[in-house]
């Protein structure tokens, strides 16, 4: 359900908002990493919400870039 809704929302995002969040989402990651690393990780589940936003991001990207051509 969560994940349909995000999904939705990001398809909305225009090429530029695309890239935007993928950089929000990526320096998040990097946050992330650091704090399992320090061992200030709290919640862990984050991890893999934010690598699978990433993919989500990227997916839409690459959709994109294709759409233009199929049409």
């Amino acid at each position: 359900m969560k994940s349909s809704q995000r999904l939705s929302d990001l398809q909305a995002l225009s090429a530029d908002q695309l890239n935007d969040e993928l950089l929000n989402l990526k320096k998040e990651q990097f946050n992330l990493r650091f704090q399992g690393a320090t061992g200030q990780l709290e919640n862990v589940a984050r991890v893999r919400e934010v690598r699978r936003d990433i993919a989500r991001v990227r997916t839409l990207q690459r959709q994109k870039t294709l759409q233009p051509t199929q049409a």
